[in-house]
């Protein structure tokens, strides 16, 4: 007797629900990598400012 494989490709409703377990959720929080380049931008800024301060003063 010969046995079906288990494709999840088999059918495009099996293959849309393999495809769809691999993606991640998306979530509406915001985006880390925005908030830390932000941030370093921040960081930099505030040492040129305060090189400049203590260069001129």
């Amino acid at each position: 007797m010969s046995q079906t494989p288990n494709d999840p490709a088999g059918t495009t409703h099996q293959f849309e629900n393999f495809v769809r377990q691999g993606q991640p959720e998306k979530s509406g929080g915001a985006n880390i990598g925005l908030i830390v380049g932000i941030a370093a931008v921040a960081a930099v800024a505030a040492v040129v400012i305060v090189g400049l301060i203590m260069v001129m003063g």
